[in-house]
Parts: structure tokens; sequence; C-alpha cells
């Protein structure tokens, strides 16, 4: 009898234990509710309490639950695609039952300057030649060949710049020279070809041997041999 009433009070002692902890824990844990309201300048920005999401604004505004026993966080966050990020520091916390206002003003985020795309702005060389139909080449690239003593070639401005030029033409030696000035966008650099016309290849006569004309020489012999008989 004695052991079971030694029982019960250490049992009626665990459950009064039990009875005191469990408030002091759940103190512990989060305690008692009191509340931050975000306000932002643009809707359905995401909101951040010490890198935890929270939710996002809704009218310029979240309310996010703070436990006043909790452990205090000390920065929050609003982010929104399209503007910069912004961080707040926590300096002030609310009581139980109370609200603090925390403010946030996101500002546009500046736009991404995109790379200029492959050549960028256009300008022209004008090839000027002196024979039409010539073919004329930058850099060893064919561009088209000359009308009318002229042949316009389109370039990117912001492409790698070409060195030479060459105009060439059956009948006339090719003209090579280098490009020293570069058009800016919308500029037209002029170039100047002079092709000369190629002399005529005259014929050379056959050497001939001395074995041909010593049979020439014996075959008139034979010949003038035979007629005197």
């Amino acid at each position: 009898m004695e052991i079971h009433m030694v029982t019960i009070k250490h049992f009626l002692a665990l459950i009064i234990a039990i009875a005191v902890i469990l408030p002091a824990a759940s103190a512990m844990v989060g305690g008692d509710k009191a509340w931050f309201l975000i306000h932002s300048n643009v809707d359905g920005a995401s909101v951040f309490f010490g890198g935890e999401y929270q939710g996002v604004t809704t009218n310029g505004e979240l309310y996010v639950e703070y436990f006043t026993t909790g452990t205090p966080v000390t920065y929050f966050m609003v982010t929104k695609d399209g503007y910069s990020p912004y961080t707040g520091q926590i300096t002030h916390y609310p009581a139980k039952g109370e609200v603090v206002d925390l403010y946030a003003t996101l500002q546009p985020a500046e736009p991404t300057p995109m790379p200029p795309p492959i050549g960028g702005s256009i300008g022209w060389y004008t090839v000027y030649a002196n024979v039409d139909g010539a073919s004329v080449y930058f850099d060893n690239d064919l561009k088209g060949t000359t009308a009318n003593g002229e042949l316009t070639v389109q370039v990117y401005v912001t492409a790698t710049p070409y060195q030479t030029f060459r105009v060439s033409k059956a009948g006339y030696s090719d003209f090579t020279s280098q490009i020293t000035d570069w058009p800016a966008a919308g500029e037209t650099i002029k170039l100047h070809a002079n092709l000369q016309p190629v002399a005529p290849t005259q014929p050379q006569p056959s050497p001939v041997s001395v074995l041909t004309i010593v049979a020439g020489a014996f075959g008139a012999a034979v010949l003038l041999a035979f007629r005197r008989k």
C-alpha cells in the first residue's frame, strides 16, 4: 500500500511538472503573437524575413506574424522582377498584439545592356574601277563585280575591319591595295582601282635543231643526184 501511494505521488508530481514545463516550452518556441506590416510601393513583391519567404504584397501590404518570445529577426528583404531588391534592418520589435510598420521602396532595375548584334551599324565602301565586270575582293572575300565602273560594298562598322581589297579581270593585271580608312555608321568610303591591260604574249619561234638542218641537206643532195641520173 505504501508503494502504491509513492507511485501516485510521483505520478502527480510528474503531471504538475509537465503542466509547468509545457507553457514555458511553448513560450520558448514562439510565445505570444504580434505582427509586422510591410508596406511596399509595388504589388506582388516577395517578402523575406531573415531569408525565409513570408508571402507577397497585395495592395502594397503584407502582414507577417511574429512571436514576441521567438528568436528576433534582424533584417527583411522585398524583391520583384524588374526592380532592385530592397533590404532593410529591423530595429524595433512589436509587443504582444502590437503591429510594427516596415517600409520598402523598390526602384526599377537598370536594364541590362544588350550586346550589339554581330556587325552592329552599317557603313559602305564604293569601289571605282576603270573597267566593268571586274571582280572585287575584300581580304579575299568576293563582294561582287563592277557595273558602270563601280561597286558598293556594305560593311558592319563594329565587325573586324578589312585590311586589303583586290580588283581583277581577265586580260588585266590585278590591282591590290591596303584599306586605311573605315566608314562610320551611315558613312561611305571611296576606293579607287586602276587596272592595266596585260601585254599579249608573242609566240616564240621554235629553234631549228642541227639534226633537222643536216637531214634537210641530205635530202636535197639525194634529190639532186637522182635528177642527174
